[in-house]
């Protein structure tokens, strides 16, 4: 496997590929071991995690949201989706403790408008988990559920999966350029992992979510044009053990 931020060719021309070892030198957190019985836990506000033993220990998601900064004020307890924080909650939201999760909170209600990722930690003021700055209304969050711990990601500079391609395994890319890609990027495949785009490199900008599936045109990630010049892994302490992405 190659060493992360390690360029390899792959079959197809134009294309390219970074594959990385998931936790620097000391590799990827292998995943907890299978149950003997699946079973699958869809219900938003939680996540199921084997035990040593096969069962599935249901583990609730559960955020902090408070009205004022620093963790002042009304506060309010959630541990399932809410399309409208300041309806009857609270009248704005100043800051933001996540126990278990992650979330993926939203710049308007009924889960629209600009993404905010919202991983274990505490964001005490808007920019916090605002990256762009563009504005510091949150009115809406729900959880972010991550289907394992592998993570691969097709990126295609025109629509349709057309166009120069891009493979990202098991990495974190700050800087699309670095890696012979361009920052035009009009159709994605998530194949495994749940990801997250930025506008512009070193993790700043606007935020895109990606979740397993296919996204044929920049349109279907809410963005304006086709520019993403970094991307990086949503990890769920569930696979990750050693803890999650911090922005400088």
């Amino acid at each position: 496997m190659a060493t992360r931020g390690q360029r390899k060719p792959v079959a197809d021309a134009g294309s390219r590929r970074v594959q990385g070892r998931g936790d620097g030198a000391q590799g990827m957190v292998p995943p907890c071991p299978a149950p003997r019985e699946t079973v699958q836990a869809r219900v938003w506000g939680w996540k199921g995690e084997p035990d040593p033993h096969g069962m599935l220990r249901m583990l609730p998601f559960q955020v902090i949201v408070y009205e004022m900064e620093n963790f002042q004020g009304k506060r309010c307890e959630l541990s399932a989706e809410c399309p409208s924080l300041t309806e009857s909650l609270l009248e704005k939201v100043g800051s933001i403790q996540v126990e278990s999760g992650p979330w993926l909170a939203f710049e308007r209600r009924a889960f629209r408008g600009e993404q905010f990722v919202l991983e274990k930690g505490d964001y005490p003021r808007w920019d916090a988990w605002s990256n762009s700055h563009h504005s510091d209304s949150l009115l809406s969050l729900r959880p972010l559920h991550i289907d394992g711990p592998d993570h691969k990601l097709h990126l295609f500079e025109n629509p349709a999966f057309s166009g120069r391609k891009m493979e990202i395994v098991d990495d974190d890319v700050p800087s699309l350029w670095a890696h012979g890609f361009q920052d035009r990027v009009a159709s994605i495949r998530a194949i495994n992992g749940t990801w997250v785009g930025y506008e512009f490199p070193g993790y700043r900008g606007r935020q895109y979510v990606f979740e397993r599936g296919e996204y044929r045109h920049w349109n279907e990630w809410d963005a304006n044009q086709p520019q993403l010049q970094s991307v990086r892994r949503i990890r769920d302490q569930k696979w990750h053990k050693r803890g999650c992405f911090l922005s400088s």
